[in-house]
């Protein structure tokens, strides 16, 4: 089995897929070549739109059902600009993809991947760049797809992993396969090939409908707008007018000296005003502004929900009747994205590598190794010692209280259900007394499952 046959059975791609229509790749004489006269580049230039009506998702969900996911991408591009979105965005990708990792597998991969992990950046970060995986993820978790390319470095071997904008996907629905429209035509993906990174948190069929650009758009749609309008409101209204009274005997040319100088008002400007002369300002008493930061307020809001879940673990919240509900919640969030990470970099880069530098045994059976981000909350150390001196507490004033009528407490039960690790006596040690409450049982260890 060749190393396409292996990658594809990783992936799970349908035995009804054809093969492409288009023979470019990324390898092509044609491709290589004007990547050349262009510095490299695959990619067109992106093409930023600076105002966006909501009228513009609805264009870009027809777009989207018939596989076109430009202008999606164009709306996520613009969101980022919003300081708040970027900012929650942030805690799912940035960091995430800076948790400790652990890397599982035969021990001379595992430590091939790690090599310079605790002076210099690794292997594995060198190959797949922090920067790069984050931008991905972002990708996944608007768009429910991203792409990249793995490229070729010399001097060394393996590649360097490089997001591409997703501007440029296009899926095909004819051929169930999805396009990268590069500055010298449609070239087909194949993810895992060693050179296109195809990250699908979204599923595998219509990944951007689980994308969360609709929500995500339409909030800063909004958002912009109201700032817009608030910004409008305030260069007109919040400048007050200036009001200048003549008496009614005055001349014209008494009343037009009189504007001038109401006109020239400046600075500290001082009035020797006659009777009948009168300045003041007219300033407006509406409450119209407050419209305006209320609508972004609450964009602000749906920007939090749709990236985090819920707004807890940014505001605090109050009414939670758990204080540990938010963590569960951010906990399943960050997990879910570590793991579709995860399953991309396992089936499409690894498995290139580890062909090249270890042969194609490494990949057989238990072979090879796989990599997984660390996304268990760290413990509250002073938590865990008071938890254990209240167990302690619990379990001698419990004893206590039941020997007079001869009932016996299940330690070992009460220290399993509050996490303690206890060891148990062996068979060939001496039986305790009856009235012991421990039982002989072979050595066991019970493992804290107490989350701080």
């Amino acid at each position: 089995m060749g190393i396409v046959q292996r990658i594809a059975a990783l992936l799970g791609i349908s035995a009804y897929q054809p093969a492409p229509r288009l023979s470019a790749s990324l390898d092509s004489p044609q491709v290589t070549a004007i990547r050349k006269a262009m510095g490299g580049q695959v990619q067109p230039i992106p093409f930023s739109q600076a105002r966006w009506y909501l009228e513009d998702i609805e264009i870009a969900e027809r777009s989207a059902d018939v596989g076109q996911i430009g202008m999606a991408a164009r709306l996520m591009r613009a969101a980022r600009k919003d300081g708040v979105y970027a900012g929650v965005l942030s805690t799912r990708t940035d960091g995430l993809v800076r948790l400790p990792k652990r890397f599982r597998g035969r021990q001379d991969i595992v430590e091939a991947l790690e090599v310079g992990g605790e002076e210099t950046r690794s292997v594995f970060d060198e190959m797949c760049p922090a920067a790069e995986l984050a931008a991905i993820v972002a990708d996944g978790i608007e768009l429910g797809v991203g792409v990249g390319e793995l490229v070729p470095v010399e001097g060394r071997d393996y590649p360097v992993l490089v997001r591409l904008d997703p501007e440029f996907l296009y899926y095909m629905w004819s051929e169930n396969r999805w396009y990268f429209k590069s500055i010298a035509g449609l070239i087909p993906i194949t993810p895992g090939d060693g050179r296109w990174v195809l990250h699908c948190p979204g599923g595998r069929m219509s990944p951007w409908q689980r994308g969360l650009w609709r929500a995500v758009g339409r909030a800063y749609i909004r958002k912009e707008h109201a700032l817009l309008h608030r910004d409008n409101w305030e260069a007109k209204l919040a400048n007050p007018a200036r009001v200048a009274y003549a008496p009614a005997a005055a001349t014209d040319e008494q009343s037009a000296s009189w504007l001038r100088k109401v006109m020239a008002w400046g600075v500290n400007t001082v009035f020797a005003l006659k009777p009948g002369y009168e300045v003041k300002l007219l300033e407006s008493n509406g409450r119209g502004w407050e419209s305006f930061s209320k609508t972004a307020a609450e964009q602000d809001n749906e920007f939090v929900i749709a990236v985090c879940g819920q707004t807890v673990t940014t505001d605090g919240g109050t009414g939670f009747a758990n204080a540990d509900v938010h963590r569960s919640i951010r906990a399943d969030l960050i997990k879910a994205t570590a793991d579709a990470l995860a399953y991309t970099i396992n089936t499409q880069v690894l498995p290139q590598w580890i062909w090249a530098r270890f042969g194609e045994d490494a990949l057989v059976g238990e072979s090879g190794a796989l990599v997984e981000w660390d996304v268990t909350p760290s413990k509250d150390r002073n938590a865990e010692a008071t938890s254990l001196v209240t167990t302690a507490n619990a379990i001698k004033l419990l004893s206590e209280a039941l020997a007079p009528s001869g009932q016996q407490l299940d330690v070992v039960a009460l220290c399993e259900k509050f996490g303690v690790p206890v060891v148990r006596k062996s068979a060939a040690l001496p039986a305790p007394e009856a009235d012991d409450g421990i039982e002989e049982a072979e050595i066991v260890s019970i493992e804290s499952r107490r989350a701080a």
